[in-house]
């Protein structure tokens, strides 16, 4: 007599994740409950018995975005009404309601303090199809005690806190994430060590604002220092501080600490003193600029890079120039720029002197070519020096060449000889083209 064997069928999830990286790190959150419930990860949406998508509110683009998935879900959803269709995250926090109405077939809508629900939600699926609403802010929730589940990598996204308490005039996440509060040190020192174990060798460190981190056993310098001296991370970044919120202390953790990257992230949104003040931004031109005089003074060759928004409502185009004036006084390496989206809820959206989307897009369009420009520049001054480069993957372009990147987080390429991924290797820069540089081992 022949036996037929058993096969107990597994359950596949998918998770697409939109906006930030602390959204990554949530999704990663996310597939922890759900693989310990059970489920498998699948790249093949078509087929999971369960879809998340872990949703931005940031700009209007990423919602727009995230409703024109769930749209071409809700053919799939008639396919396989057992399927499990739920939207997480920030949008999920902002637009409940929208949601709701629009989309009756979503099965599930958390907030980002609600995803300890979800093992509750796939027992219960398996009784009812019932659909689930948890958006409630939690004072208290920062996920501590549990590790998220990550891909291989050279990089691991680590959260230290959660929500944010600076109330910036265009900004959603305070009352999409939450008040700041923050992880204890010893927590976070723990979660490194298992993603160095888990063979990482390059850690950031996340918060909305990172520099606002607050415990009894210190703040973010003491978390920072704590975490630089864990054994085998060959590399810590960290993203984003606030500028009112670095301080010579903070610096002189980066100093001392050889393995913590030569780069910060300084968010500047606006040159304009006015528009500044209107952003609630706490900081002047002035008060910025010499804030990377005293961060050159420290970490001379420090890479800086920034956030910017241009249109913000009643910029005018001197004020606009303000905000080139000072890209041209830091020579900022890289910024990430975006044309001011209004946000329901937040102040900005009340002002009535919002600005003309043709001259946001020119504005836009003005700071990028400048952006290029000091880019260039920047990456031309490295030609001829030599630089460890950390191997992170396969050229595009080139088999034959690797990707890796400098503590300043510029990309360089080079041939490859006998290095592998994960390795720290000595690179002599050649030429530079558009944001990439080129080198060769030395």
């Amino acid at each position: 007599m022949i036996l037929k064997e058993n096969k107990i069928q597994t359950k596949s999830y998918f998770i697409e994740t939109y906006g930030c990286q602390m959204n990554v790190y949530d999704s990663e959150l996310v597939a922890s409950f759900l693989e310990k419930s059970g489920y498998q990860s699948t790249s093949d949406y078509n087929s999971a018995d369960v879809i998340f998508l872990n949703t931005c509110s940031i700009r209007d683009n990423a919602e727009n975005t995230v409703h024109r998935k769930l749209e071409n879900l809700a053919y799939l959803k008639k396919q396989n009404p057992k399927m499990m269709i739920g939207v997480l995250g920030c949008m999920a926090q902002n637009l409940k309601n929208e949601l709701m109405e629009s989309k009756p077939y979503v099965d599930v809508i958390l907030g980002p303090d609600s995803y300890r629900k979800i093992p509750e939600i796939l027992e219960s699926r398996n009784k009812t199809n019932n659909h689930f609403v948890d958006t409630k802010l939690s004072k208290f929730e920062i996920y501590e005690d549990l590790f998220p589940t990550r891909k291989s990598g050279v990089n691991a996204w680590v959260s230290i806190m959660r929500g944010c308490d600076k109330f910036c005039t265009f900004c959603i996440v305070p009352f999409t994430r939450g008040r700041e509060r923050s992880r204890t040190i010893d927590s976070i020192v723990k979660e490194v060590e298992a993603c160095i174990e888990q063979g990482f060798i390059e850690i950031t460190l996340l918060g909305q604002n990172v520099n606002s981190f607050r415990t009894p056993d210190g703040e973010f310098p003491e978390l920072l220092d704590a975490v630089s001296k864990v054994k085998g991370l060959k590399r810590l970044r960290y993203t984003s501080p606030h500028p009112r919120d670095i301080d010579d202390h903070l610096l002189n953790v980066m100093k001392k600490n050889k393995n913590i990257c030569n780069h910060i992230h300084l968010p500047l949104q606006a040159g304009s003193d006015r528009i500044l003040k209107r952003m609630n931004r706490t900081y002047s031109k002035k008060e910025f600029l010499d804030l990377v005089i005293k961060i050159k003074k420290y970490l001379p060759d420090c890479s800086i890079t920034t956030d910017i928004i241009v249109g913000f409502p009643g910029e005018t185009e001197e004020e606009f120039s303000d905000t080139l004036d000072v890209a041209e006084k830091v020579i900022f390496d890289n910024s990430f720029m975006f044309k001011y989206s209004p946000r329901p809820g937040t102040k900005a959206a009340g002002y009535t002197d919002q600005v003309d989307e043709e001259v946001k897009q020119n504005r836009l369009e003005r700071y990028i070519a400048l952006q290029k420009i000091l880019t260039l520049k920047n990456n031309k001054l490295k030609i001829g020096k030599t630089f460890e480069v950390l191997v992170e993957k396969e050229s595009k372009k080139s088999a034959n060449q690797w990707a890796g990147r400098l503590d300043g987080n510029m990309w360089v390429v080079f041939d490859k000889t006998n290095e592998k991924i994960k390795d720290l290797v000595k690179v002599r820069i050649l030429d530079t083209k558009g944001i990439t540089l080129f080198g060769e081992r030395v």
